[in-house]
């Protein structure tokens, strides 16, 4: 008679599931016979490789046949250290040991559309109330400054303290996230936007006449001159210090807001930037906000975090807070 056949059963496509008594008939008297659906008894002499032991010694018994039983089969037989068991079998190349489990997600935060309205509250009785002081003190250079800073600093301030009491801080709900990728992607959204702006501006001036296309605050500090110190505190805080907090409570605040209530990222972006827009309560200049801010919250929808935003928003506030500076010091700054 020839040699027995040693290949596996063709429905077996593991080469370790099979009899270690050299191949020999399982029907035959050396040895007992092979299991021929999943789920029956091991086959008694198979040894596990380079132990010699018994196959499903100290554990539990290894199923042999195909599919899933082979599956299990092959992580039963796989060694110490050979590697960890992979979705299809056993990865020579992955790890031993187990997989480190998956942080969980952070809660969602608590606060909604109602914290908006306290911080768009607290905004403009800030406003009012440094409106009338300015009425009876006269309008001063210090004044302005206040009026300017204090409300929106008030605005932001409560905005992030939201956060941090009925959420998970700022970071997380806000995504204000610093990293020089958002930056740069920021740069890029607020120059390109003054590609649009500057333009939109000209068209603006013609509509509605030199004398009406006076922003708030440059009417504010109309016939107003100071020195070139104070000139670059109102450039910081016009450039710098507003459009932080302008974005931390439009696309920070009422962005996670309207999200909470089930709107998408469009959704809120179109929200915010109407919102942005009239909250400077200029009507005649609302369709010229309207497109300063396209560009703004855009940055804001293709990175998902703040930072970008805010650096979009600060690239487009430089030219109109040079001009209120120099406008401040009489065109050239003064030494004294």
């Amino acid at each position: 008679m020839g040699q027995p056949d040693s290949s596996p059963p063709p429905d077996d496509p593991s080469p370790w599931a099979r009899p270690a008594n050299g191949g020999a008939s399982p029907s035959g008297p050396s040895g007992p016979s092979e299991p021929s659906e999943p789920g029956d008894a091991p086959v008694p002499d198979a040894v596990e490789r380079g132990t010699g032991e018994p196959v499903g010694a100290g554990r539990a018994p290894v199923a042999f046949g195909s599919g899933a039983a082979a599956h299990s089969a092959e992580q039963a037989l796989a060694p110490a250290g050979f590697g960890a068991p992979g979705p299809y079998g056993v990865d020579p190349g992955g790890p031993a040991g187990p997989v480190p489990p998956v942080p969980p997600a952070p809660p969602r935060h608590r606060w909604g559309i109602g914290a908006y309205v306290i911080v768009e509250v607290l905004f403009l009785g800030s406003s009012f109330l440094i409106a009338l002081l300015m009425l009876r003190s006269g309008n001063t250079v210090a004044g302005v400054v206040l009026g300017l800073s204090v409300p929106t600093l008030l605005a932001a301030g409560t905005a992030l303290l939201i956060t941090k009491v009925r959420g998970n801080g700022p970071v997380i709900d806000l995504g204000l996230r610093w990293s020089a990728r958002d930056a740069g992607i920021g740069m890029l959204w607020g120059l390109g936007g003054l590609v649009i702006s500057i333009p939109a501006s000209a068209i603006y001036v013609s509509v509605v006449g030199m004398d009406n296309a006076t922003t708030a605050v440059g009417q504010a500090f109309d016939g107003i001159r100071v020195g070139w110190a104070a000139a670059l505190g109102v450039f910081v805080l016009v450039a710098f210090v507003a459009p932080v907090c302008e974005e931390i409570v439009y696309r920070g605040l009422l962005w996670g807001a309207v999200t909470k209530h089930g709107a998408n990222r469009w959704i809120a972006f179109a929200i915010t930037t109407v919102m942005f827009a009239m909250a400077h309560f200029e009507l005649t200049r609302t369709p010229l906000l309207l497109v300063v801010a396209l560009p703004i919250g855009l940055a804001r929808v293709f990175t998902g975090r703040l930072p970008a935003s805010i650096v979009a928003h600060q690239v487009n506030n430089l030219l109109p807070a040079l001009g209120l500076a120099l406008a401040l010091t009489g065109g050239v700054p003064a030494l004294g």
